[in-house]
């Protein structure tokens, strides 16, 4: 059963079964850019570094399943700790697209070294699972590698890959599920040739937090595919992040690009409520996203901050797959109301106060029959 891959490198291409190599494989990916200058749309966007204050994913394991990383960038040296190659060839990532995906879920914060660019969750750690080699691959593998990710113990899985329904794959899901891991999915790009849409895999299945691009205008990418159901949206277009061989890629496509964000959220959530499980990360991504209601669009744009510090209640914090529910949020501060509330607090001091001075001097004047008393009264001056 042949899988698309959507992504700025390789949209709409079809993917078939590749032997194991006799010879050494060519790895020559598309060079990327030194240097990138000026933050990133989705950075400010998103501004998730608001969240960093209480976590950067630390001790969440975030497996890619994608064309390998390069764990010599910069940016993801130290952060992947393990590789697991499925194609037969090596570990190399000769496209560039898992490096992107992955850098943008962890990538390291080098704005000391005048790097704008940055990942959502710094201090989550990479699971690299290769299981495409260059624009070629099945869903089988893709199966395998989903299964490989849940088994190495990761606790969100990030497929940047669409496929058709197959049995294979939806086992893959069900078992990774059974282990807790959240599955983040690209819910695919619109085929260019004809238009035509239809549910993508493994987004579309039961469990699977599915996202949608988001352009820097706040609303669905063109190319978004609005036919899966959509979870939440994310930056996917004009997407900037690490590429493979040291560089950088700038204006990336695809709902490729936008899972890993929602992916990196994911990572930021697991970090801060350990206790919750697969459901209840992806209800809260989903409960306090922002601007849903188009079509195509699920819940809206993914907001880390409400995801991290947004409270449940206590019964709903238990209540594994149950039904949405809704999160309690600060109201924002009136000024006006403010004033009131601060001046019926003070009138209530006031009253408070009269109360008990008259329940104290009534009961003594009644004895002394409202006679003055001997009580001195300061004027001002003393006696010598």
């Amino acid at each position: 059963m042949p899988v698309h891959w959507y992504g700025a490198v390789a949209l709409a291409l079809v993917f078939v079964p590749t032997p194991a190599p006799t010879r050494p494989v060519t790895c020559d990916p598309e060079p990327g850019i030194a240097e990138v200058t000026g933050t990133p749309w989705a950075q400010e966007r998103l501004r998730f570094q608001r969240v960093w204050r209480l976590t950067k994913g630390e001790g969440v394991a975030v497996a890619v399943v994608d064309s390998g990383v390069d764990a010599t960038h910069p940016q993801l040296a130290g952060v992947v700790t393990r590789q697991v190659d499925l194609t037969a060839t090596d570990q190399r990532d000769c496209v560039g697209h898992g490096t992107a995906v992955a850098g943008i879920i962890a990538g390291r914060d080098l704005t000391s070294r005048g790097v704008p660019v940055m990942g959502v969750a710094p201090a989550a750690r990479i699971l690299a699972i290769k299981q495409t080699q260059g624009q070629s691959g099945d869903v089988s593998r893709l199966a395998e590698g989903i299964r490989r990710a849940a088994d190495l113990g990761a606790d969100v899985i990030n497929v940047s890959v669409q496929a058709h329904d197959a049995p294979q794959l939806k086992a893959a899901v069900t078992y990774a599920q059974a282990k807790d891991a959240v599955i983040v999915a690209a819910a695919g790009n619109v085929k260019q040739e004809d238009g035509a849409v239809s549910p993508a895999y493994p987004a579309e299945y039961p469990g699977v937090v599915a996202v949608g691009s988001a352009s820097p205008d706040g609303k669905k990418s063109d190319f978004s595919n609005g036919a899966t159901r959509i979870s939440v949206t994310a930056p996917g277009a004009g997407v900037t992040s690490a590429w493979t061989g040291g560089g950088y890629r700038t204006g990336l496509d695809g709902t490729s690009f936008a899972a890993p964000f929602v992916a990196g959220v994911a990572a930021l959530v697991r970090a801060r409520h350990p206790d919750l499980d697969h459901w209840q990360v992806k209800r809260r991504l989903e409960r306090t996203a922002e601007g849903g209601g188009a079509s195509g669009t699920g819940a809206g744009l993914v907001n880390p901050l409400q995801a991290v510090t947004s409270v449940l209640p206590a019964t709903e914090e238990k209540a594994a797959g149950a039904a949405p529910v809704v999160l309690a949020r600060a109201p924002v501060p009136d000024e006006r109301m403010r004033g009131i509330a601060l001046g019926i607090a003070g009138g209530a001091v006031g009253a408070t106060g009269l109360v008990v001075f008259l329940a104290l001097t009534l009961p003594r004047g009644r004895r002394r029959g409202w006679r003055a008393g001997n009580t001195a009264i300061f004027t001002g001056k003393l006696k010598s």
